[in-house]
């Protein structure tokens, strides 16, 4: 197939979205794991822009060796000279040379003439040509040139000696059908340009800079520049993962591919990322959080059976362990089930079906349901208590300038409705004088404790409760996202656990073993 070539600009178009300032050594280490990604060619930054910025690209030239190591620069003599300074111990250096072409840009930026563009760029060419045997021309804004003149300028940097022409669409303002149509008119019309390679280097302004690298390449573009993860000036560039990604799984469609090595994908997104401080967004294409993620019960189903349903490349591709079936409201039995094998937990359907409402439950309550969340619902089931009172509703009236009143209704275990109202020191002893009326049991609470189950302010609780009567003593155990609630179910469970052990005195042995 026919070979695409990865120019990486991360380091440079990159760092240039808002916010953005990597210091050297973030720049060497980003560069080191695009090595590791195998990019052919990795803009280092802008030589003349600053000594900082020299010296930056300086210490990615040191540092990479199996990498074309490039440098910015205007179609001036002085930034040539930096560009020399910085990239002169690079194993492969290459000069990234632009100069404006377009209308608006000729008139409004440059204030020149057709031909004084032509005179400028051809002169910058020749003179980087004493120092380097590789040179890029952009002309900056090209999607937006005359056609007619762009050829023209073409022919010229291929006579000057540029070995890359690059046709950047600087504004993101192509739709990939005018886009093609400019190489494709490139390739047909300009003398020697199967002596060097064209490049598209696309803006994401209107959202297209994936779809219009993909169009350059069907239209007969050898390389493709971006950025991982798509930053950049404005609303970025073409993500370099996309278009990988895109070759790799439509290689019948494009019969082109990259030599970037997939498996490290997900480790520089996470790295740029990081030293950036420019989150992933969740539902980014290849490297989003969401991108292997399945919610949806029907989603969910035809993953378990047979993943290619729902996923048209495979997470481990491009460096994850395994796609993930995100729990909740929207997720089935099956995929229930397939978590609670892996947590570890075979249950009979009915047992099954009864886990799978109160899951529900939760996830109507909780946005993300975790592994420790599904743990505690499925221990609070497995013992098997006779349930003697059931917690039905529970309401409760609190102000720090009033006293807290509880209204609890418990169903019994004849079908029969309880409902007590009562006053208390605070919201839970509120709540716990309304159980003792409506059960009518004589109890002394001798511990009382509670802790998150999972983590965030939509965390699950879990109360913890001891309670005496007599020579017997009892554990009872709630969970909800609402601590009161929490609460009040722990204590019902208490004291049907104290019923229970009424009735056979040798459980006490069977109770302890359970809650093990």
């Amino acid at each position: 197939m026919r070979k695409i070539y990865i120019f990486d600009t991360t380091l440079r178009d990159g760092e240039q979205s808002p916010g953005v300032n990597l210091n050297t050594q973030e720049k060497v280490e980003i560069a080191l794991q695009l090595e590791k990604l195998a990019v052919d060619r990795m803009e280092a930054g802008f030589p003349a822009a600053s000594p900082g910025d020299l010296a930056a690209v300086a210490a990615v030239a040191r540092a990479v060796k199996n990498t074309s190591v490039i440098g910015l620069s205007r179609s001036r003599e002085q930034d040539i000279e930096a560009a020399r300074e910085a990239l002169k111990d690079a194993q492969d250096p290459c000069l990234h040379l632009f100069l404006a072409t377009s209308p608006i840009h000729r008139k409004h930026k440059l204030r020149m003439e057709k031909h004084q563009v032509l005179e400028t760029a051809e002169a910058a060419i020749k003179y980087a040509k004493r120092y380097f045997s590789k040179i890029e021309f952009s002309p900056e804004d090209a999607a937006r040139t005359e056609l007619d003149f762009l050829c023209e300028v073409t022919e010229m940097a291929i006579r000057a000696g540029a070995t890359v022409v690059n046709i950047p669409d600087t504004v993101g303002y192509m739709t990939p059908s005018e886009y093609g149509h400019i190489f494709k008119t490139l390739k047909e019309n300009v003398r020697g340009i199967e002596k060097i390679q064209l490049s598209a280097h696309c803006h994401d302004d209107l959202g297209m800079a994936t779809a219009n690298a993909l169009a350059a390449i069907l239209n007969g573009a050898d390389q493709i520049e971006g950025t991982i993860n798509g930053i950049g000036e404005r609303a970025g560039n073409t993500s370099l993962e996309e278009v990988a990604m895109a070759l790799e799984t439509r290689q019948e469609f494009f019969q082109a591919k990259t030599s970037l090595v997939l498996h490290e994908i997900a480790r520089t997104s996470r790295l740029v990322s990081k030293l950036t401080g420019m989150p992933v967004p969740g539902n980014k294409a290849i490297v989003g959080a969401n991108a292997f993620a399945h919610e949806s019960g029907i989603h969910q189903d035809g993953m378990l059976k047979e993943k290619t349903t729902y996923e048209i490349m495979s997470p481990e591709t491009i460096g994850l362990k395994e796609s993930k079936l995100v729990l909740g409201k929207h997720s089935g039995r099956h995929a229930f089930r397939e978590r609670l094998l892996d947590l570890g937990y075979e249950l009979a359907d009915e047992q099954l079906n009864e886990a799978f409402a109160k899951f529900k439950d939760l996830a109507d309550r909780k946005k993300h349901v975790t592994g420790e969340d599904i743990v505690a619902l499925i221990e609070e089931k497995l013992v098997s208590t006779p349930e003697v009172f059931a917690l039905e509703t529970i309401q409760v009236s609190y102000g720090n300038q009033s006293t807290p009143t509880a209204t609890i209704r418990i169903r019994t275990q004849e079908g029969a409705s309880l409902e007590e109202v009562s006053l208390g020191n605070g919201s839970v002893d509120a709540i716990y004088k309304a159980i003792d009326k409506a059960t009518q049991e004589e109890v002394e609470l001798d511990d009382y404790s509670i802790k998150s189950v999972s983590q965030g302010k939509d965390a699950l609780g879990e109360v913890h409760v001891v309670l005496k009567q007599g020579d017997l003593s009892v554990q009872g155990r709630g969970i909800s996202t609402d601590i009161l609630e929490a609460s009040a179910k722990a204590y019902v469970d208490a004291i049907n656990r104290l019923i229970d052990k009424r009735k056979s005195p040798g459980s006490s042995r069977r109770d302890s073993m359970s809650l093990i």
